[in-house]
């Protein structure tokens, strides 16, 4: 990517606005930052440009913004806020940082994108390039930001293995990983997309600039994705637990197996991968499949995936305490995380649940509230609506915009042999910085009790 001499806008001062303006300048780009939130509300970030000699605004975007060759946008930032008309008006591009990074990658790109299982999967298909051996760099929506690592990878042996969120890829142009995954879409983010079809449409793009030997990894048992899958133009490769499959990831008496190619192998017993549970065998199946397209030996993937133990804040067990185990998932931020989630135990459970609601169709797991949850403990904005969706189904205890309380609560409901589960499908805005933030309060409370 051209950028010395050139003018551009960095739109949001977070975490990934910040490693922009760091490539940018890095490359001798001219850069201008504008943050609509309050400058005492990012002290950090208004130093840090500072220190960098790099100019700024912050408490509105005003038309400086439009004083560039290009405007980079963070996810938060949504597209059709009035700067960003006005600069489309004017013909001036807009790209996010995903593809900003990617203009630098001399390694290839792995691109994971799904509504569930994105972070486990990145990070296990990280873990397994890494035991084999490879250079490689865990990035995107993730946490860390791909602008402040995409120089790091180079060399044969190396690859760029980054989880994709929805408003990531709504913000790319050029964007082309060698090899996508597509894990899962089911309803997520309907308060900032039109609808649903919108959401599905967005997720879609990790593969619209594929081609030549480029490879599209899908969940054959997704039938959205499916059949998007018989639309793309570029060799594919599905992992399904319940089909046998001619080119992919399956299940064959009782052996996890890949075919690829000519090539068929028994890879390991599902009993023996780290990570439980149906939800996580098909994320062990994408990465698996990532892997073996880019040339890691079974051998090495097969290590990995008996000793990785999955991620903070997804399924995490927390602690035991008076005969009662304590579970952090934290990242279950919509509905069908829940899902997984109360499917994982055979213990009942008290749920933990609340924060800000997106749109969110509670009747996808209203069975499963039923068969395994004995009480709901409600937390922030989103109470009301859970109350609503299951009062009269199991107990509901609100405690109001307090994990403290809630934590208390669900101590106080639980029984020896039960298992209290923070599991909250909803974002953590209305109380938190993020979801880590939520599930450490959550994991400090418990560790105290």
């Amino acid at each position: 990517m051209q950028t010395r001499g050139k003018r551009f806008t960095v739109l949001g001062a977070g975490k990934s606005g910040l490693a922009s303006v760091r490539l940018l300048l890095k490359h001798r780009a001219k850069v201008f930052v504008s943050d609509s939130q309050k400058a005492s509300k990012a002290a950090d970030a208004k130093k840090e440009l500072e220190e960098l000699g790099v100019p700024f605004e912050f408490g509105a975007n005003s038309h400086k913004v439009l004083e560039s060759d290009t405007i980079i946008i963070s996810p938060g930032v949504p597209l059709g806020i009035p700067i960003l008309e006005l600069a489309r008006t004017k013909h001036i591009p807009i790209i996010g940082e995903i593809e900003l990074a990617s203009g630098f990658a001399e390694a290839p790109i792995v691109a994971i994108t799904g509504t569930n299982g994105k972070t486990t999967t990145t990070t296990l298909t990280g873990e397994i390039f890494k035991d084999a051996g490879w250079g490689v760099v865990v990035a995107g929506n993730i946490g860390t930001a791909f602008a402040d690592v995409v120089e790091q990878t180079v060399g044969e042996k190396a690859v760029n293995v980054l989880e994709v969120s929805s408003f990531q890829l709504d913000a790319i142009k050029e964007f082309r990983p060698k090899v996508a995954a597509l894990l899962n879409i089911t309803p997520d983010h309907l308060d900032r997309y039109k609808n649903y079809e919108a959401y599905i449409q967005s997720k879609f793009r990790i593969a619209e600039n594929q081609k030549g030997h480029d490879i599209f990894i899908y969940n054959h048992d997704d039938e959205v994705v499916r059949n998007f899958a018989e639309t793309v133009n570029v060799r594919t490769l599905g992992f399904s637990i319940t089909d046998t499959l001619k080119q992919g990831a399956f299940l064959n008496d009782g052996m996890l197996v890949i075919r690829f190619g000519r090539e068929r192998e028994e890879v390991i017993d599902p009993q023996k991968i780290g990570i439980p549970g149906p939800h996580n065998l098909m994320n062990a199946m994408a990465a698996v499949l990532i892997a073996k397209s880019l040339g890691v030996e079974y051998e090495s993937i097969r290590k990995t995936l008996v000793n990785f133990k999955g991620v903070e804040h997804r399924i995490e067990f927390v602690r035991e305490f008076k005969g009662v185990k304590y579970y952090n998932d934290s990242k279950a931020t919509n509905v069908d995380s829940v899902k997984y989630a109360l499917q994982s135990f055979k213990e009942p459970i008290v749920l933990i649940a609340g924060g800000k609601d997106k749109g969110n169709d509670y009747s996808a797991i209203k069975e499963l509230i039923q068969k395994h949850v004995k009480a709901i403990i409600t937390v922030g904005d989103g109470a009301k609506n859970i109350e609503k969706a299951f009062k009269g189904i199991v107990p509901i205890h609100p405690a109001d915009y307090s994990m403290e309380k809630a934590v208390e609560i669900a101590a106080s409901s639980a029984d020896r042999g039960d298992v209290v589960l923070l599991s909250p499908a909803c974002a953590s805005f209305d109380m938190f910085d993020n979801y880590e933030h939520r599930g450490k309060v959550f994991k400090d409370i418990v560790n105290s009790l």
